[in-house]
Formats: C-alpha cells, sequence, structure tokens
C-alpha cells in the first residue's frame, strides 16, 4: 500500500492529508478511497486514468460555479469513481442507479446516529 501512497501522492495532487497520510472526515471516504487503490491494483485503470477522471469532474464542478475549497474532495472522488467503473464497464449504471437507491432507501429507515446498513 506504501508504494501506492506515493503513487496516488505523485500522480493526483490535492488528495488531503497529514504527516502519516491521507485523511478523513467520515468512513464513507475512507472506504471510497480504498475501492479506488483495490481497483486500481487489480488493474482496472492507471492512477494517469484515474487523476484524468477526478480532474473531469473537479472542472465539471467548477464550471457550475460550485465553491471548490476542498471540503467535498472526497464526494467528487465518489463520483469520478463512479464515473470511470462505468466506463470501464467494471459496473453498468443500472447497476450504480440500484445501488443508490438501496442507499437512499437504507438512510430513510435509519435511526439518526446509527451507522447506515444495506441487506
Amino acid at each position: 500500500m506504501m508504494a501506492d501512497l506515493e503513487a496516488i501522492e505523485r500522480e493526483i495532487p490535492g488528495v488531503p492529508r497529514d504527516a502519516e497520510g491521507p485523511v478523513f472526515k467520515a468512513p464513507w471516504e475512507a472506504q471510497a478511497f480504498a475501492m479506488a487503490v483495490a481497483l486500481h491494483e487489480r488493474g482496472a485503470f492507471s492512477w494517469k486514468e484515474w487523476a484524468a477522471c477526478l480532474a473531469e469532474v473537479i472542472a465539471e464542478v467548477r464550471r457550475r460555479g460550485e465553491v471548490d475549497d476542498g471540503r467535498e474532495y472526497y464526494r467528487h472522488w465518489l463520483t469520478a469513481l463512479e464515473r470511470i467503473v462505468a466506463r470501464k464497464g467494471i459496473v453498468t449504471d443500472a447497476l450504480l442507479e440500484g445501488r443508490r437507491h438501496e442507499w437512499e432507501e437504507a438512510a430513510r429507515r435509519t435511526p439518526h446516529g446509527q451507522p447506515i446498513v444495506l441487506e
């Protein structure tokens, strides 16, 4: 993983970090980060491809005039992850949409402060 972190830092500027490595405000951010690393390790995409997709998402956010102060970095990361796996044929748009719906339903039925669990 250390080699991957070095590659990520080289290829993908802007990853929120401290002296020990990437930092996350919420568990889902770490999970999204880990999914991208795992897919890269399995050869699904190169870091250059990933960086280009993430840059594309961030550019779209800026064109829409949305504030881009770094607080939404992992939302952009997640959007890029969904986009690249769809483009690569790893998942279908229908599967992603179904998962979004399942997540929304699970979030609605989960009491505040409890972890959201997908069935």
